[in-house]
């Protein structure tokens, strides 16, 4: 009989490209798979190869969402036949802890961030220390822990003193059928178009002084596609600043679908502030996405993304976020026609070796190894 994988989550599924992949090769591995995530009003329709469960919730943030959601997955997580829980971040983690051990099934755990110093924790002390108290207890009962990048890694290893495998957040080899001509796709024709893309453009991403450097750079676009709670000032802004001719917003989209505007793009933007440990060893997942896209990464310089850009020279660096300052280094890449397409060649090899293909190797090893069951010390 087939084995069932649950796969737990808080989001909507429709965008998380990190999880869709984890439900595929679960299902490469031999697993019938369930996604388990919540609907939302605005929530895409889904097309997935396994099956998704996504429920509505009471709540859509604060304690008591957070509280609704690990109810009701424990619940169904009790009452459903499954050989493997695989819980996505902390905000997961208790309900698929204690359904595992209660069950004594096995739990694989992928934490996407260093969690509990995201901003949005990070600046509400006595919520951090709620979660840290989770992360505390849990995380040395674990036994199958992944992470996304190999300074997250470190941090949580040392941490706790576990093996904390690494599989970063690469896309698949994908390229459209067809690629969509600017024209098509509603983007100005004659105009150099950076892209800052996303489901988190939240605060401290940069997003804010982008947008204020528009102001002193000409034929040049900001396209902004996706979602985060800075979404709101960032459209506040552009009416202040009179900027309505040079910012395009788009809403969230399927994966396919924004690859086209990725690659009718000639700039990506990974400009996320060194404000917290967070962001600081964080590997956004744009970076790879611009690589596939073959367009060069104008970066922030943050340590996990310095690593790749300068292995294989791809992108460039502001030294600040001063708006002005950011609007020159813009207009010194473009300038420099030559080293712009160097760059962007680059690329080519970039995507060759950084692809899913090659990272899910890690991913496999992990689900195939020899199954370790929560509240039980013995292995099966």
């Amino acid at each position: 009989m087939q084995k069932t994988a649950i796969v737990c989550v808080t989001n909507d599924l429709s965008t998380d490209q990190r999880v869709n992949k984890t439900c595929m090769t679960l299902q490469k591995c031999g697993y019938w798979v369930i996604e388990y995530g919540r609907l939302l009003p605005e929530s895409l329709p889904l097309e997935r190869s396994y099956f998704t469960l996504r429920k509505k919730l009471w709540f859509r943030k604060g304690p008591q969402f957070y509280a609704e959601y690990n109810i009701r997955l424990f619940l169904y997580l009790m009452t459903k036949d499954v050989d493997l829980i695989f819980a996505n971040d902390l905000d997961t983690l208790p309900a698929a802890y204690l359904a595992a051990k209660l069950r004594k099934k096995r739990l694989i755990y992928d934490t996407h961030e260093y969690y509990t110093e995201t901003p949005e924790l990070a600046n509400r002390p006595r919520t951090q220390a709620i979660w840290k108290r989770f992360e505390d207890y849990l995380f040395p009962r674990l036994t199958d822990i992944l992470t996304v990048n190999k300074s997250i890694a470190k941090l949580y290893g040392d941490k706790y003193n576990k093996t904390v495998h690494v599989s970063r957040n690469i896309p698949p080899t994908f390229k459209p059928e067809k690629l969509k001509s600017r024209k098509e796709l509603d983007l100005p024709e004659n105009k150099r178009i950076l892209i800052l893309q996303g489901t988190g453009i939240n605060v401290q991403r940069g997003a804010e002084e982008t947008l204020l450097a528009m102001q002193y750079l000409e034929n040049v676009v900001l396209l902004v596609v996706g979602s985060g709670d800075v979404f709101p000032t960032l459209q506040k802004m552009v009416i202040e600043n009179k900027l309505q001719d040079k910012v395009i917003f788009k809403a969230k989209m399927p994966f396919t679908e924004l690859r086209q505007y990725t690659m009718n793009s000639d700039l990506g933007l990974a400009i996320d502030k060194d404000t917290n440990l967070n962001y600081h060893f964080s590997l956004p997942n744009k970076l790879f996405d611009y690589i596939h896209s073959g367009i060069p990464t104008l970066s922030s310089g943050l340590i996990e993304l310095k690593q790749i850009i300068d292995q294989y020279d791809i992108g460039y660096y502001i030294q600040n976020h001063d708006p002005k300052h950011i609007a020159e280094v813009i207009n010194g890449i473009f300038a420099d026609e030559t080293r712009y397409n160097t760059v962007k060649q680059n690329t080519v090899k970039a995507k060759e070796e950084l692809c899913w293909e090659n990272e899910e190797k890690v991913l496999i090893s992990v689900i195939s190894k020899q199954r370790t069951v929560i509240g039980n010390t013995q292995n099966k």
